[in-house]
Order: C-alpha cells, then sequence, then structure tokens
C-alpha cells in the first residue's frame, strides 16, 4: 500500500482550492458536457474537432477534480503559531538581498499546492526555499538555482 503525498499549505491556500474545486464541479463540468451536446448534433463524430475539443476539456476537468480532492483529502495546514519566529520555515515570508549589491526580493514560502511565483509565494521544495528554510535574519546563504549560483543575506522574516 502506497503512502499518499502531503500537501502543506496556509489555511487560505486550501480555501482557494476548495474554491475551484466547488466552481470545477457546479459550474465548468456542466459548461463541458453542454459543449459535448452540442457537438454531438453537428452529426459525424468521427471528424468532429468541437466534440475532440470539448471531449479533451472535459478529461482535464475530470483529472483537474480529482488532483484537487486528493490535495484537499491530505492537506496538512501550517500552523504558524507553533513556529520560531526568528527562523526562515514554511508559511513565513523571507526578505532577502541578492549580493554583492541586489534588490530586496520577498517571497513566502508555501507547499507546492499553493505556489504562485507570480504572488511572491515560492514552492517549499524550490531551490531558494530549501536554502532559506531554517535560517535567520542576517544569516548569508548560497543558493543553487537551475540558472546559476547566487548568495544572499536575510534582512527579515514575517
Amino acid at each position: 500500500m502506497s503512502v499518499e503525498k502531503v500537501y502543506p499549505m496556509t489555511e487560505e491556500g486550501k480555501a482557494k482550492l476548495e474554491q475551484e474545486l466547488e466552481y470545477l464541479k457546479a459550474v465548468k463540468r456542466k459548461e463541458v458536457v453542454e459543449r459535448i451536446k452540442i457537438a454531438r448534433s453537428f452529426g459525424d463524430l468521427s471528424e468532429n474537432s468541437e466534440y475532440d475539443s470539448a471531449k479533451e476539456e472535459q478529461a482535464f476537468v475530470e483529472g483537474r477534480i480529482g488532483t484537487l480532492e486528493t490535495m484537499i483529502r491530505n492537506a496538512k495546514i501550517i500552523e504558524e503559531d507553533s513556529m520560531d519566529p526568528s527562523v526562515v520555515s514554511l508559511g513565513k515570508t523571507v526578505v532577502f538581498i541578492e549580493l554583492p549589491d541586489g534588490e530586496e526580493e520577498a517571497y513566502t514560502i508555501v507547499g507546492s499546492a499553493e505556489a504562485d511565483p507570480f504572488e511572491g509565494k515560492i514552492s517549499n521544495d524550490s531551490p531558494i526555499a530549501k536554502s532559506l528554510i531554517g535560517k535567520r535574519v542576517g544569516d548569508q546563504v548560497n543558493v543553487v538555482t537551475p540558472g546559476g549560483e547566487m548568495s544572499v543575506k536575510i534582512v527579515s522574516i514575517s
């Protein structure tokens, strides 16, 4: 018997996944079924690109529903109260500067399920997060990324 993956996430991240799941089940699933029904009315299914497209979308939606259900079922909510506030960890926002003279960058370290680099949320599995977790303000850290190595200094943790 295999052990299912645990998905660490914030309460906010879990709520976002639950909203997406509800939307897919209540709205998107019905839209796709309607598209399939309309495409079937066009006749010969063997040369019906609308039907093929709708079936592909249905497969994607059903797959995403399954993924979301698994992630929500195996969610482990990050308890921020039990963490040392002076140490970088999951759920914390860390501000650092790239040395020698880079600009400040801020990222919130979250579980892979809610990572969104465009919103400043990076996965705890990312090279940057892995390098920063467990470190403190003032620490200088070498981060090895696919784009090369960089050195950063932690400015603040919140």
